[in-house]
């Protein structure tokens, strides 16, 4: 006879707990979103507590938990989803380590031993024999050779260096620079021809690319190629990158006018007169056939005059590659052409 109340008080608590949960589920609230409701694998049956079918997988929290009465039904649970992945160069939240770069000859993929930590009182710190200290120094060495085996890649190191080094160019220009040398060195253009030449015009090609040209006399200086004979080589191995590339952007006086003034050390006002100048007598087919940069020396000189604040024609002509001569004769062109186009004289 108790079994059998026992038995019915069971039923009634049963019934009672479906009613609850029929009446949560049809009670008014917040819809829920489609996308969250969803059948999980291993939880078809239903909740403990409430009889509810309805699980929900929390992805951030990796739990399933029931819709109806919240109980947690697992813990811990792994996301297979589709993982987060960074595809540009930038930082990478679920990576670790700096982005590539083209300006290192295994793009910045490899890892390395510091030399930092090989040294006698990084080693001390660090509780290491003097021993396993020549050791480690010895797996560096080796380690450095195995990644140069050969020619072409002891080549792209070198080459590599001589853009970081020596291009005074902003990050972007060298990554752009050591582009230029690979694709160079891929269409067989290094071979015959010293490191150090192609490397300095794969530089001068990124800058004038780029609108911030380089003169040719100031690179061969960075690439200590100054004397006739390299200079020449220079010449020539600018050309032929510049055709095989097709990189063939035509650098005009108005690109060099920023570099002029901040080497000059003149006010900005002296850079908008000259910009000026340039914007009135820029049209003239009278500037064909005349060297870009002695044409920002001319405007520069001339800007510098009208807004007060003189250099010497010496001091221009160091800056601008020409000599005084051609200064003059520019000069005397110039100021003929703003007379023609009614431009009247400064004061």
């Amino acid at each position: 006879m108790k079994e059998e109340e026992k038995s019915s008080e069971m039923k009634k608590d049963s019934n009672e707990i479906k009613k609850r949960a029929h009446a949560s589920r049809n009670a008014i609230g917040p819809a829920r979103r489609p996308s969250q409701v969803r059948k999980m694998v291993g939880h078809e049956g239903p909740c403990e507590e409430c009889g509810a079918i309805e699980w929900d997988q929390d992805d951030v929290r990796g739990e399933v938990v029931c819709q109806a009465c919240g109980l947690v039904a697992e813990t811990n649970v792994i996301d297979k989803g589709a993982e987060w992945v960074n595809h540009g160069d930038g930082p990478d939240r679920s990576r670790v380590g700096a982005p590539s770069t083209l300006t290192l000859s295994d793009k910045g993929l490899n890892t390395s031993i510091s030399k930092g930590d090989l040294m006698g009182s990084k080693a001390k710190m660090h509780g290491i024999s003097g021993k396993a200290l020549r050791d480690w120094r010895r797996r560096a060495v080796i380690d450095d050779r195995s990644k140069t085996r050969s020619s072409r890649a002891r080549n792209l190191v070198k080459a590599m260096q001589f853009i970081r080094d020596k291009s005074d160019l902003p990050k972007s220009i060298r990554e752009q620079a050591a582009g230029f040398y690979r694709k160079a060195a891929e269409k067989g253009l290094v071979t015959g021809r010293s490191i150090q030449g192609v490397s300095a015009a794969c530089v001068y090609v990124a800058a004038r690319e780029a609108g911030i040209p380089r003169r040719i006399e100031d690179i061969a200086e960075s690439f200590d190629m100054e004397d006739e004979m390299k200079m020449k080589e220079l010449k020539r191995t600018i050309r032929l990158v510049s055709r095989e590339l097709g990189a063939h952007k035509i650098t005009g006086p108005s690109e060099y006018l920023d570099k002029f003034v901040s080497d000059l050390g003149l006010p900005a006002p002296v850079l908008g007169e000259a910009n000026r100048l340039w914007d009135v007598v820029g049209g003239s087919l009278e500037w064909q056939g005349k060297k870009p940069s002695g044409v920002a020396g001319v405007l520069i000189y001339k800007a510098a005059q009208n807004r007060g604040a003189n250099r010497t024609q010496a001091d221009v002509c160091k800056v601008a590659g020409v000599s005084e001569v051609t200064l003059r004769g520019l000069l005397r062109l110039l100021e003929a052409l703003l007379e023609k186009m009614g431009e009247a004289p400064f004061n």
